[in-house]
């Protein structure tokens, strides 16, 4: 019992000395405090806009098709609650209208409001953290100069003791590091721009890497892939089989910038999002530092490694008006599921009609076992707009039932993955609550 209270007293310790550091003021980096009413120039306004596009700002703050940009109320569901986004307009009353300098620094680096109550990790402050107090306040000037949206936030609905936002002291002692980026001098300038935009700025390893049991991010196994909100983030890492090792550098530079690389796979879901609104307005020049850093990622198995068969047998057999030979799935209950809503434009050969992003053979969607992102597709559909005529697939979320959605799920697995799919009804269930 003594040895029990000695542990419970070392960790409230540690959780009260995290609480005051978190709540510090941090305003350093030599920056001088700015010249009162003096306004942004037009080239900082221009850098702000940038960097919150590479930051990816507006996918969590703006409910999509609401036409209220940055006001917040985004849902992210998580196997403890859901979270709701913030209003990071320039409001005073329900955004950040009233936020200094310092306290949207120390909001964005160390996840501590301007009343000093902790943010969430949903916030990607742990990401955030490594980058440079400039760029963070380019962001800032940028927010504050678009228009001010009047939009309470909603309520988080979390279970406890997940609600109680003090017990992330005891969350950023264990699993947070305020640190700020630091080049690697052995390492090209190219590399280093690279690395901050893939670590800082782009948070690529807060979708990619996996998570602990704590929700904390294992870093010994950065960019190997993790599944957040029902979608799998795929292996990153330069894994040749498991990763994108394999892939050229137009290959990444195509998948990053317009959401397709043939014979690899095309951007869905959450990954479309952060194409459409973030990675395709990077310059040339970030495009190819993001591609070099990328290639550089110490390779990774990852969890459920997937294995890529990019010349399946039923799907070689094939041709673009009929299936042909056997598959691994001896239940072939979504044969006709896929020819009534799938093959006239995937064609069973998997080639894809009228556009590349159709094509379905060599994409790890269809290599999964588990079937998370072709489950996902089927459900919710794809729309994007960014890439000449409108990359469209219809949802059949609402049209099929949870057992005819595995049943095709598991057979686009085996059709184009010759593979045996695992998919169940009650999967496809948990997949639409986007757990």
């Amino acid at each position: 019992m003594t040895r029990f209270l000695i542990v419970v007293v070392l960790v409230l310790l540690l959780g009260v000395g995290a609480y005051f550091y978190l709540n510090r003021t941090d305003s350093a980096e030599g920056s001088a405090p700015p010249i009162a009413g003096a306004p942004p120039s037009a080239e900082v306004l221009a850098r702000g806009e940038y960097l919150a596009k590479a930051a990816d700002c507006i996918a969590c703050h703006t409910v999509p098709g609401s036409g209220n940009a940055f006001a917040g109320g985004v849902a992210f569901r998580l196997p403890f609650g859901t979270l709701y986004s913030s209003n990071i307009t320039a409001d005073e009353a329900s955004g950040i209208g009233s936020w200094s300098d310092d306290d949207f620094v120390r909001a964005v680096r160390e996840g501590v409001r301007k009343d000093g109550e902790h943010l969430y990790p949903a916030f990607p402050y742990t990401s955030y953290t490594q980058m440079s107090r400039s760029d963070v306040l380019a962001i800032k000037a940028y927010l504050f100069s678009l228009p001010k949206i009047s939009q309470a936030d909603k309520a988080n609905d979390l279970s406890f003791p997940y609600n109680q936002r003090w017990a992330m002291g005891f969350w950023n002692a264990a699993f947070f590091k305020s640190q700020r980026f630091a080049p690697d001098p052995s390492q090209s300038p190219q590399w280093n721009s690279g690395k901050y935009l893939a670590i800082a700025l782009g948070h690529c390893a807060e979708c990619h890497t996996p998570r602990n049991a704590g929700f904390g991010l294992e870093h010994g196994n950065e960019l190997a892939g993790e599944k957040l909100q029902g979608w799998r983030a795929y292996n990153i890492t330069s894994d040749p089989q498991h990763g994108i090792g394999a892939w050229s550098n137009s290959d990444i530079a195509s998948y990053l910038t317009a959401g397709h690389a043939d014979g690899k796979g095309s951007a869905a879901g959450p990954m479309a999002e952060v194409v459409e609104n973030s990675l395709r307005f990077l310059n040339p020049a970030d495009t190819a530092a993001l591609v070099t850093y990328l290639r550089t990622v110490p390779a990774r198995e990852g969890k459920d490694p997937i294995t890529i068969d990019a010349a399946t047998a039923p799907a070689i057999a094939s041709n673009n008006a009929g299936p042909g030979g056997g598959t691994a799935n001896t239940d072939n209950s979504g044969i006709k599921l896929f020819e009534g809503a799938c093959a006239s434009c995937h064609q069973w050969n998997g080639q894809g009609q009228q556009t590349p992003y159709a094509s379905l053979l060599g994409t790890r969607g269809v290599n999964d076992v588990r079937g998370t992102n072709v489950t996902q597709v089927l459900l919710h559909g794809s729309d994007m707009r960014f890439a000449g005529p409108n990359i469209f697939m219809p949802t059949f979320g609402d049209a099929y039932s949870n057992t005819e959605i595995a049943a095709l799920s598991n057979y686009v697995i085996s059709h184009f993955g010759n593979k045996q799919g695992t998919v169940t009804a009650d999967d496809v269930a948990r997949r639409r609550k986007g757990l």
